[in-house]
């Protein structure tokens, strides 16, 4: 089994993508307590891979506090690539792209970066060839919408919120079986 965490809450007034946004304290709680649900429940995880960016890395190092597993690094896991608007305060960046406020198409890229159609097939390439069972993947709510479009037959969208991703969640994913959902 593969379990999916996604990082805690960071500073929301930031573009996230591929940005260095640390989490905020409430970010901190929210991985406190999915670490501790990893460690009642004792699953079997062996391994932990993370995106890079700093927001899962501070993730990977609160959880794996406990679980003192070997990490692997890996910029695939990384959220949509938002190019040019990457980091930038929302306001500023909405005021010079404000057409990237309220994107609603799936194939419209970032200057310089992504679109989600872009993502949805970087991801869906990456677990393609994913061959590791009994890990732990701490990443971005982009990545793991992804493989709950892939994964219930779902028409790709801009809609974040219909899997409840939400900060700090765990997600089942069986490959084999084609089967993912929220446990925590």
């Amino acid at each position: 089994m593969i379990y999916l965490l996604r990082h805690g809450l960071d500073d929301e007034n930031y573009i996230g993508g591929y940005s260095d946004v640390a989490l905020i304290s409430e970010g901190i709680n929210q991985v406190e307590q999915a670490r501790d649900y990893l460690v009642d429940k004792k699953f079997d995880i062996k391994k932990i891979y993370s995106s890079d960016v700093v927001r899962a890395r501070q993730t990977t190092d609160i959880v794996n506090k406990a679980l003192n597993l070997s990490v692997i690094y890996d910029k695939g896991l990384r959220e949509l690539d938002k190019g040019l608007l990457t980091g930038l305060n929302k306001k500023l960046a909405y005021n010079e792209y404000p057409e990237f406020k309220d994107l609603k198409s799936i194939t419209k890229r970032y200057p310089n970066g992504e679109s989600m159609e872009d993502l949805y097939n970087r991801v869906i390439d990456y677990f393609s060839n994913f061959k590791d069972d009994s890990c732990l993947i701490v990443t971005h709510r982009g990545v793991i919408n992804m493989l709950y479009f892939y994964y219930t037959d779902t028409p790709l969208s801009m809609d974040k919120e219909q899997f409840n991703v939400t900060h700090g969640s765990i997600h089942e994913l069986d490959i084999d079986k084609k089967y993912i959902k929220k446990i925590f």
